[in-house]
């Protein structure tokens, strides 16, 4: 096409509110009936545009709320479909970077229209049932944060074209912004749909071919995510599903020669693996990998002691408490002086007290089970230390009941000392650790908060005093990559609050954001002379 083209404006996407009576309550309900309802589906990898069954272990997919409903078997990917899958990748790499942005944008664009209408109900339903999501949470992530995603991404992208150099007179310099040389594997968490959706759709954008690996937990959505994608028009080849616990996966694509980036969500632990498996093979690679990650966090709240209580109380139950504390950005320590402690304590273990987690389906819960098995022992098992320290108070909650979901009940843990395990170790559950501390050390707290914990993910401060809050975010700064005034530490909404984290929290690449793609991009510089020299000697030379 002869045509300097604009991709249209992105907006987010408006949240459905699924009151009782919506249209759309019912269109889920439907779903939820639907797919809870079906025979387990087979989880099948995905290479160069083939399903196929992995020879790897099979692995149950269960409701979280249900554990004995199981919604797929997963067929885990081994060596030779990871191989397969590399190929795959490469073997498509040449067509799809030759095609034209606007039609790789335009897939995306496809794909966000068929999510947000024909798909929305079924992938949301799909997210509720694989990841125990409410309504309303799956709602934000599967829906309007992957559309969201998808949509941005496209105008980001073609902002990254558009940054072209200066020519001088005679000459004319262009920038080719070029995909990566290799393939990109993507390596998506259990706890977003729109996480897993995006992390390979974006290197995808700028051109790269990706391998996919989704969390195990999560591979119910991610696999229709990918038929999705598919009927958007996604070519073979241009990204691979491989599903399963990834091992042998990695195994293949962190030491192939033609390994060119990682993008990846998940644990501080795995990602330091990730990153030193690298290190290791580093002069085995065709070029050095990009490393792409947000991992872990330890998210605060600080309350001045101007801090308005009802605002402060509903940042902590909804920080701490949403989607079962199972956000990267979800709040797990909070620091509160002594005299709002004594006008808040009351309201807000009655607040949380509350809070109704169970089945999903049933939407009038706040919140449903944790993720699998491994999840509620650990948390079950920081109950059982709790109750045992004497440096620790289990204010309210401190339970979990596994007999017919993994469900552990909102816990709020209190302690007077500020360096306890409690605010240094992510537990990424329902768990906020909370310290009192008096008025007059505001200052003495802020440097606490910035040197506890290794993570800096996300925090908010909660005060009406503008000077404190301005202390607050100048000592601060290098604490959190998303810091909030005055709300909870959660729900970034991409084009608004572009979202990563320093220290242990990951590389603070931004996803959804012209940051995160330009990391996907290997420029070349493009110089032509129109009429060029033709002599060698210089004029100095007389």
């Amino acid at each position: 096409m002869d045509a300097v083209t604009q991709t249209p404006a992105p907006k987010n996407e408006p949240v459905l509110t699924y009151a009782p009576g919506s249209a759309e309550r019912a269109e889920l309900e439907g779903a939820l009936k639907r797919l809870g309802a079906a025979d387990p589906v087979d989880i099948t990898a995905t290479i160069g545009g083939k399903q196929r069954a992995g020879g790897g272990e099979k692995i149950d997919v269960v409701q979280p709320h249900n554990h004995r409903s199981v919604l797929g078997v997963i067929h885990g990917a081994t060596q030779q479909d990871a191989a397969d899958a590399v190929a795959a990748a490469t073997e498509a790499a040449p067509a799809w970077r030759a095609l034209s942005y606007d039609d790789r944008a335009a897939i995306l664009l496809r794909a966000a229209d068929l999510l947000t209408g024909p798909w929305r109900a079924t992938l949301n339903a799909a997210t509720m049932l694989g990841q125990s999501k409410t309504a309303t949470q799956a709602e934000i992530d599967s829906a309007c944060e992957l559309a969201d995603f998808w949509r941005f991404n496209v105008d980001y992208g073609r902002r990254v074209l558009a940054e072209q150099p200066n020519s001088s007179p005679g000459v004319w310099n262009r920038m080719e912004h070029r995909p990566l040389e290799g393939f990109v594997y993507a390596i998506t968490p259990f706890n977003f749909t729109a996480i897993a959706g995006n992390l390979p759709t974006a290197p995808a954008l700028m051109g790269n071919t990706v391998v996919w690996k989704p969390s195990p937990t999560q591979s119910f959505a991610a696999y229709l995510t990918m038929r999705l994608l598919e009927e958007a028009g996604m070519p073979p080849g241009v990204i691979n599903l491989l599903p399963g616990h990834g091992k042998a996966v990695s195994e293949v694509a962190l030491t192939h020669r033609d390994l060119a980036g990682i993008h990846f969500t998940g644990s501080t632990a795995t990602f330091q693996h990730l990153w030193g498996t690298v290190g290791a093979n580093i002069a085995g690679y065709r070029s050095y990998p990009r490393l792409v990650g947000e991992t872990g966090g330890k998210d605060f709240i600080v309350a001045h002691p101007s801090a308005d209580i009802d605002v402060l109380r509903t940042a902590l139950v909804r920080g701490a408490f949403e989607y079962q504390g199972q956000k990267c950005s979800a709040a797990s320590r909070a620091y509160i002086p002594r005299s709002v402690w004594a006008k808040l304590k009351d309201g807000l273990v009655a607040e949380t007290e509350a809070l109704s987690y169970g089945d999903v389906t049933d939407l009038s819960h706040f919140g449903g089970a944790v993720i699998d098995r491994r999840a509620f022992d650990k948390h079950a098992a920081v109950f059982e230390r709790a109750k045992g320290d004497a440096e620790v108070e289990i204010l309210t909650g401190g339970t979990a009941d596994d007999s017919t979901g993994f469900f552990v009940q909102p816990t709020i843990l209190v302690s007077d000392n500020p360096k306890h395990d409690i605010f240094r170790t992510e537990y990424f559950g329902p768990i906020l650790s909370i310290h009192v501390y008096e008025d007059n050390d505001f200052d003495a707290v802020l440097k606490l908060v910035d040197e506890t914990a290794v993570y800096a993910l996300t925090g908010a401060i909660i005060a009406n005093d503008r000077a404190a809050v301005a202390k607050a975010s100048e000592a601060l700064k290098f604490a959190a990559g998303n810091f909030y005034v005055n709300d909870k530490p959660t729900g970034a909404v991409v084009g608004q609050q572009p979202f990563g984290g320093g220290r242990a929290s990951g590389t603070n690449d931004k996803a959804g954001s012209i940051f995160n793609l330009l990391r996907w991009t290997s420029p070349r510089s493009v110089k032509e002379t129109f009429v060029p020299p033709t002599s060698v000697p210089y004029p100095h030379q007389g």
